[in-house]
């Protein structure tokens, strides 16, 4: 059932027909009216009582797929994926707890996914010992453990004797800051200035404060389809609409977005690893230049490639002023150092310092921060990602090896020559994924599911196999335990 008063309510504060009945769905989903596994009504139905064209439907439901509040079953419907907690009882005595009147922007926010239910996130243990081809994961044995532990406990250790100067600098550690410009303009072919870098929690703090900085209610931002879902929550939450840009074999396809924001990852698109060719790489800031828009290029892990020398990134390209470049540590070193980094045009530097200053008077990590400088500048870190590239290099070979020899019928691989996951598309029915990843789960075996990247409309089944964690016999082991769930299937 749809609720004509919570549409109008809406209506009134956003003033957008498809945004309204958005928001609509999503409280009557988060508030358990449409509980997980329940199937929506359909596009005719909902149109029909509300008076709204189908087509605004359509973007509505387009905006909870992409939010990964439902999933789409051809020829079936769309059903609910995203479950509740249960709320806290209220304190004896102090009766019924009244509901806190939130602001617009808190309104914008996306509900919390619950990924302890997906088959990736539980524990299966009915099987022996569980293989995980997860993303996000590293080899704890390929970090120089102990000579990180000593830059890390010197810190520590002489935390209290040292000067505080960079307690309160929004930008983070100098040094840290320096050591990173050397680092791009050495491996990347990026001359900033150190100035111009901000260190972040993360790549997410910096895509959150952007779209703060840049994004007005109602504006037109260009995400690529597919993409990290971050940034789609993200811009949701700014008030912005996810303008979807196609992907292709190459990467993301040019056009003239009506739109004065774009996210790309071009030097290893996400998730499928397309590598954007150069004659598209000038065709975007020509674009940028044209629409006056800015490019926030989102570099995760280009650091880890395969014989392949890395492309020019857009950065380096950039002579107007017009490109926002992200990276992080979280890939280099392990997921649990939240060391992210913008690379700011001249023109953001003071408003990103400003609003990140907000959020964090005292940066975060800055004993991690000081840490990685003097890693950074001991030679170390450079020798760690040298020794890296050799044993990543060798699992992407076992594991592209093994998928296409046991399962070429079932997946086809992306051709890759960087990154620490491997992209691959489900060539039988959606219906058949769906029961191989889940009788697999069951025999130990899982890996991240691709759907949750994709915005707007039905996902294509799709899936990332994470490979930096496992040791090459545990690669082989998975897979071959995967082409025995397909025979019993």
């Amino acid at each position: 059932m749809i609720y004509a008063e919570e549409y109008e309510r809406f209506l009134d504060a956003t003033g957008r027909k498809r945004t309204a009945l958005f928001l609509t769905l999503r409280e009557a989903i988060a508030s358990g009216r449409f509980p997980a596994g329940s199937r929506l009504p359909s596009t005719r139905q909902i149109a029909e009582t509300l008076g709204v064209a189908r087509g605004t439907v359509n973007e509505a439901y387009d905006m909870l797929y992409a939010a990964g509040l439902v999933r789409g079953e051809q020829g079936k419907g769309t059903f609910v994926v995203f479950a509740p907690t249960d709320p806290q009882p209220p304190v004896s005595g102090a009766g019924k707890p009244e509901a806190v009147r939130l602001s617009a922007w808190a309104g914008r926010l996306l509900p919390v996914p619950d990924r302890s239910s997906w088959p990736e996130y539980r524990h299966t243990g009915n099987t022996g010992e569980e293989i995980g081809f997860i993303i996000g994961r590293m080899d704890e044995q390929a970090l120089p453990g102990e000579r990180w532990k000593t830059f890390m406990y010197t810190e520590i250790r002489e935390a209290g004797r040292k000067q505080r100067w960079d307690a309160f600098a929004a930008g983070g550690h100098g040094p840290l800051r320096e050591a990173i410009a050397d680092e791009l303009r050495r491996e990347r072919g990026i001359h900033a200035d150190p100035r111009a870098i901000v260190l972040t929690n993360g790549s997410m703090q910096a895509i959150a404060l952007l779209t703060m900085l840049l994004i007005e209610p109602g504006d037109p931002v260009a995400v690529e389809r597919p993409c990290y879902d971050g940034i789609v929550r993200a811009v949701l939450a700014a008030g912005g609409i996810a303008v979807e840009a196609e992907v292709d074999r190459d990467g993301i396809v040019p056009r003239d977005w009506a739109a004065k924001l774009l996210f790309v990852t071009p030097s290893r698109q996400f998730p499928t690893g397309a590598v954007l060719p150069p004659v598209r790489r000038k065709q975007l800031l020509e674009w940028a230049i044209r629409r006056e828009a800015v490019i926030v290029e989102d570099d995760y892990d280009s650091e880890f490639r395969w014989g392949s020398r890395p492309s020019e990134p857009l950065r380096a390209m950039d002579a107007t002023g017009r490109v926002v470049y992200l990276g992080t540590f979280s890939k280099t070193m392990y997921p649990d150092l939240r060391i992210g980094y913008a690379v700011l045009p001249d023109s953001l530097i003071e408003p990103f310092l400003r609003a990140k200053y907000l959020l964090e008077p005292h940066p975060t990590g800055i004993a991690e921060q000081r840490a990685l400088a003097a890693f950074m500048a001991s030679g170390q870190y450079g020798k760690h990602l040298r020794k890296a590239r050799r044993i990543y290099g060798r699992r992407l070979a076992a594991l592209s090896r093994e998928l296409d020899r046991r399962l070429p019928h079932l997946f086809e691989r992306e051709r890759s020559g960087a990154g620490l996951h491997l992209f691959v598309r489900w060539k039988k029915e959606p219906e058949l994924y769906s029961r191989f990843r889940e009788a697999c789960a069951r025999a130990g075996v899982t890996w991240t599911d691709g759907a949750v990247y994709w915005t707007g409309g039905p996902p294509q089944p799709s899936a990332l196999f994470g490979f930096a964690h496992l040791p090459e016999e545990r690669i082989v082991l998975g897979v071959r335990r995967m082409e025995e769930v397909w025979r019993r299937m």
